[in-house]
């Protein structure tokens, strides 16, 4: 008797849905206290916006004055940020 996934006995598919359902359901809790801290923050009056940004706008306008011509990877390690942050800066 072996409960291992994608067998044909009844035991096995029991289980697999048993432990999908137990896991679907904690995600569901999961993303439920994550809407009602959203909630929270937004009545505190905090701003909730999500991630900080990694350069301030002073740095931000060093930047792109940096990149015409620069190597833009050497640049990214030099601000230990990502090569894609680096484009999301120039780009805005």
């Amino acid at each position: 008797m072996s409960f291992t996934a994608g067998g044909e006995d009844p035991r096995s598919t029991l289980m697999c849905t048993t432990l999908s359902a137990f896991a679907q359901f904690e995600r569901a809790l999961i993303r439920e206290r994550q809407r009602e801290g959203i909630a929270l923050a937004k009545a505190k009056g905090t701003i909730y916006k999500g991630r900080k940004l990694a350069l301030n706008a002073a740095r931000i306008a060093k930047l792109r004055e940096q990149t015409a011509g620069a190597n833009r990877t050497k640049l990214a390690k030099e601000l230990g940020i990502s090569r894609e942050t680096l484009y999301q800066y120039i780009r805005n």
